[in-house]
């Protein structure tokens, strides 16, 4: 008897950067031409602008385009031998799946539990544990390696709650992160050093609360900042482009 075949799980944004990349493939959108904008796109595809935002950046892996922050999207000319890139997003060596997730998935999962977490952990860490947020916080530098420091400082917030289920699921979620080439694109386009800034700031008030002891002031600033992040990455390409 014939074995079956595994079924694959398309993400929505790869199917959306699929159909687009027909598209561009078929000459409906010229290179050197810009892409409609995001917004028309997820009108005409019936989807969000979150996962039309990342197929576009998909494409952009796969050359198909050129993300232009402030001016918008555009179509790239094909190689010499009428292709793009020879393959979709490489998978990393360890998941294949865990790169096809999307960013915006990821921090909306994040959005769900972390501030839950801050506020168990303003109730239950330990002082040890608190001087560990507080080291995190203090040593994130705007100019080497802040997403370094920003994955310590969320990563002790998840060891403090004294629940290590929820800090495992924390951890596991961020390691999903740092496989995503999608992710990593989006933040070179909108995660500038102005960013990291805020993100400072937001850290200290979430700091504040949890060394305060006042876990429902630790839950709103944990929200208050994830949903910053999610904002910032949410912003326009370009007057001009995406809107």
């Amino acid at each position: 008897m014939p074995s079956l075949q595994a079924v694959a799980s398309t993400r929505l944004y790869r199917m959306i950067a699929d159909q687009i990349a027909a598209r561009i493939k078929a000459g409906d959108f010229p290179a050197g031409g810009r892409l409609p904008a995001e917004r028309e796109l997820a009108e005409q595809l019936q989807v969000s602008r979150a996962s039309v935002r990342e197929a576009l950046i998909a494409l952009e892996i796969e050359g198909y385009v050129d993300v232009r922050v402030g001016t918008g999207v555009f179509v790239c000319p094909p190689r010499e031998d009428g292709g793009y890139q020879d393959a979709p997003l490489p998978p990393a060596a360890d998941s294949v799946e865990a790169t096809d997730i999307g960013p915006f998935d990821l921090l909306e999962t994040r959005l769900l539990i972390e501030p839950e977490c801050a506020a168990l952990a303003a109730q239950k860490a330990s002082p040890a544990q608190i001087a560990a947020i507080r080291v995190a916080h203090e040593g994130m530098s705007l100019t080497e390696s802040p997403s370094v420091h920003d994955r310590a400082f969320h990563s002790a917030i998840g060891a403090a709650c004294g629940n290590a289920a929820l800090a495992a699921a924390i951890s596991h979620i961020w390691h999903l992160s740092t496989l995503s080439p999608v992710f990593h694109r989006l933040e070179e386009h909108f995660v500038t050093t102005k960013v990291w800034s805020e993100a400072q700031k937001e850290h200290e008030r979430i700091l504040a609360a949890i060394v305060d002891r006042d876990p429902i002031r630790a839950r709103h600033a944990m929200h208050d900042h994830l949903v910053g992040i999610l904002a910032r990455l949410r912003e326009d390409f370009g007057n001009a482009g995406i809107r």
